[in-house]
């Protein structure tokens, strides 16, 4: 069966300085992957295909070609359209009543541009002419003022069911709660200030390099983690004194991408904010709480982060330095992660 998704409202938008494009009369779009390796990925080619009685004004807005594929057996008086269009990624965009809407990106040209037409699909039935209407207002300052900022893929956090080291012991960070104290590397015991969560659809996932990794027990140190620990591939670890991502450190064997076929339909991930930026540990493995060089906003209860603190100074980085590419990590750093592998091979074949 091919890869298919439907979404329940859409707006078109032209280029800069252009009002955005809604029909009042709300008729699902239904998205296909042109290839169907069963998740659509940025940069991916899909077909919309949508039932009106005329050619969908947004897609039009967009600067999509829809192609009228005849009457729609299921509904008189309207035709099949169909176009095809590439997937970007999502931004959020915001209502009067602070809820949160997340606005999947579409566009004509293969790639993503700040000058681009494009097509936002959502997966909530909203009206934009009733209490939604200020969303499009958002969607026009974002298309005029916000296009330059990067869409939103995934932040880097960990996964459900890591163990966080608290001076109780250890905690799951899907069970902390906003004044916890938590344990840093360096034995300070600090306070929660917030959990960012997302929940992550594997239909549209990202690219293969940004598969979330997976660390078996004793892949970077002796009993480091000390049980097998997956973390998203931008989450920052620290290896011997640099903050690595993840998928920098990837070697085939003991870190390893967690294939989409095993994380399910959808999964939920976890950061952890705290006052400064800290290295805590996760399932025993040093690493990085949450740092502002990625937007709060990709979390889905940002709302709540804005109603607690609203806007906050930038935070002050720890003063490691960082690898977010394999060909970045130390040859020192590589090599000992090396001599843990052949270690972990032996263990396990011994």
């Amino acid at each position: 069966m091919p890869t298919t998704f439907s979404f329940e409202t859409q707006v078109g938008i032209g280029p800069k300085n252009t009002p955005a494009t809604a029909e009042a009369t709300v008729r699902d779009v239904e998205i296909t992957a042109v290839i169907d390796d069963g998740v659509i990925q940025l940069g991916d080619e899909i077909i919309l295909t949508q039932s009106y009685f005329i050619s969908p004004p947004e897609w039009i807005a967009a600067g999509l070609t829809p192609v009228n594929q005849g009457p729609d057996p299921l509904n008189a008086g309207s035709n099949i359209y169909t176009a095809s269009a590439y997937y970007y990624g999502t931004t959020d965009f915001f209502s009067f009543f602070g809820s949160t809407h997340t606005g999947f990106v579409f566009g004509a040209d293969p790639s993503f541009s700040l000058e681009n037409e494009f097509l936002l699909l959502f997966d909530d039935n909203l009206d934009f002419f009733g209490f939604e209407a200020n969303v499009l207002t958002d969607i026009e300052s974002w298309n005029q003022f916000g296009t330059s900022l990067p869409l939103f893929s995934q932040p880097a956090c960990f996964l459900a069911g890591t163990g966080i080291e608290t001076p109780e012991g250890t905690c799951a960070v899907g069970d902390l709660q906003i004044g916890d104290e938590i344990s840093s590397a360096s034995g300070r015991i600090v306070p929660v200030k917030w959990i960012g969560q997302q929940i992550v659809s594997t239909f549209f996932g990202p690219a293969d390099r940004m598969l979330p990794v997976r660390f078996v027990a004793g892949s970077l140190g002796p009993n480091v983690p000390h049980s097998d620990l997956t973390v998203t591939a931008d989450h920052g670890m620290l290896v011997g004194g640099v903050i690595c991502n993840a998928e920098a450190l990837v070697n085939g064997s003991t870190i390893t991408r967690v294939p989409h076929a095993e994380m399910g339909k959808t999964y939920t991930v976890y950061h952890i904010e705290t006052e400064e930026h800290e290295i805590i540990l996760a399932n025993g493995a040093p690493a990085e709480t949450f740092i502002d060089n990625v937007s709060r906003r990709a979390f889905d209860n940002f709302a709540e982060f804005e109603a607690l603190y609203g806007n906050v100074p930038e935070m002050e980085e720890l003063p490691y330095p960082r690898a977010m590419s394999a060909r970045q990590v130390p040859g020192n750093i590589r090599d000992k992660l090396c001599g843990m592998r052949v270690a972990s091979f032996a263990l396990v074949n011994f």
